[in-house]
């Protein structure tokens, strides 16, 4: 029997130090209040100590004390026993910082997972065949990189692109969107963007065009060269794009790995661009066309602006606005530039809705981001 209580005071011992610790980390080491906390009843001498997580048991009234003096005892029980300090030390704001500090943790929050490169091109307005090529492309680039990963032979594979069409059709936000879905796949290690027409490329005297059009490239490095009006570059007589054209083909040549290049211009000028040079055409196979946007497609990219930028409209401005697009779009001329055109609208309108609110005294949320038809004028 002396073994089992010998046994129980181990035991008690293990709690009392458990417990001593818990209230060390719970009262940041001020001991006075870890001694008031831990202050026992003793009777005969003997300390009787009762676990803080029991819950007193209610007792019946002793026999011969009044039910007040019991009671009263009940309560001084059940303060000890919560660990609360006799002298009532502990607050109601200890205990609630105790139950959060030893209770379950809240798991905190996750970011929204970020948009691949293939939610943007889905999430574009229009261009379905543009959106099928570019997943067609992606997908055996993809699958030959995992071929070569695995040692199977793979088949050579031109990376570098023509992008054909008119101006606003979505050509360089394609390119944006191509570099890093092949930074997604591996194919490039930046997956950056570097646009460029021939004033970025070309200079005034001889020499200083190939040193412009190389600063270009090695910025362009790990990522695409976007080179929009490539044709510019051609020009007859006496002219330093070519020595742009023969720099920007040797680092084709050199960094096959982590360069690729994208010309970019009017459907026919790129095709008379690419055949002027056999080394044009030898590394430019592979051609997007990027048609113009349809009626319907830019009254959405109008109203995809209008979202972006927390604008509204009266429904007498949409059916207006709606009517203006598409009587731009039947009369369309040569230097219709689609979805640029819409932006330009757009900040014509927003433009002339500010002026009309900057006449307002004291305008209301309302009033600063709805488009009324007096802002469609002279438009």
């Amino acid at each position: 029997m002396s073994n089992d209580i010998n046994d129980i005071n181990d035991i008690n011992r293990s709690i009392d130090n458990i417990r001593k610790e818990m209230l060390k980390d719970f009262f940041g080491g001020n001991q006075d209040l870890m001694n008031s906390t831990i202050k026992t009843s003793s009777t005969d001498g003997k300390s009787s100590k009762t676990p803080m997580t029991k819950k007193p048991q209610s007792a019946a009234p002793a026999q011969g004390k009044p039910a007040s003096q019991s009671g009263a005892a009940g309560k001084q029980g059940a303060a000890n026993d919560t660990g609360a300090a006799t002298s009532g030390a502990t607050s109601k704001a200890d205990e609630d910082k105790f139950a959060k500090a030893t209770g379950p943790q809240k798991k905190p929050k996750q970011a929204k997972p970020e948009k691949t490169g293939m939610d943007d091109l889905n999430e574009l307005v229009g261009l379905d065949a543009v959106k099928k090529d570019v997943k067609e492309l992606v997908n055996l680039v993809k699958t030959q990189k995992l071929r070569e990963e695995r040692g199977m032979k793979t088949v050579p594979v031109s990376l570098h692109l023509v992008f054909s069409g008119n101006p606003g059709t979505g050509k360089t936000t394609v390119a944006r969107i191509l570099a890093k879905l092949y930074k997604e796949i591996g194919v490039l290690s930046n997956g950056q963007l570097v646009e460029v027409d021939r004033s970025g490329l070309v200079a005034g005297f001889v020499g200083q065009t190939a040193i412009k059009t190389q600063d270009k490239i090695q910025e362009a490095m790990g990522g695409i060269l976007f080179i929009d009006e490539a044709y510019t570059l051609n020009k007859e007589g006496a002219d330093y794009g070519q020595e742009a054209i023969d720099t920007i083909l040797k680092a084709m040549e050199d960094n096959r790995k982590d360069l690729v290049v994208i010309v970019a211009g009017y459907t026919e000028l790129m095709k008379k661009f690419v055949e002027s040079n056999p080394g044009l055409k030898s590394r430019f196979n592979k051609y997007i066309e990027f048609p113009d946007y349809t009626a319907d497609e830019l009254i959405s990219i109008f109203e995809l602006n209008m979202r972006k930028y927390n604008y509204t409209y009266s429904y007498e401005a949409k059916l207006a606005i709606e009517k203006m697009i598409r009587e731009r779009e039947a009369n369309k001329g040569e230097n219709f530039a689609n979805a640029r055109d819409v932006r330009n609208l757009f900040e014509s309108i927003i433009t002339n809705q500010a002026t009309r609110v900057a006449e307002m005294k004291n305008p209301s949320e309302n009033d600063i981001t709805t488009i009324m038809t007096p802002d469609l004028k002279e438009l």
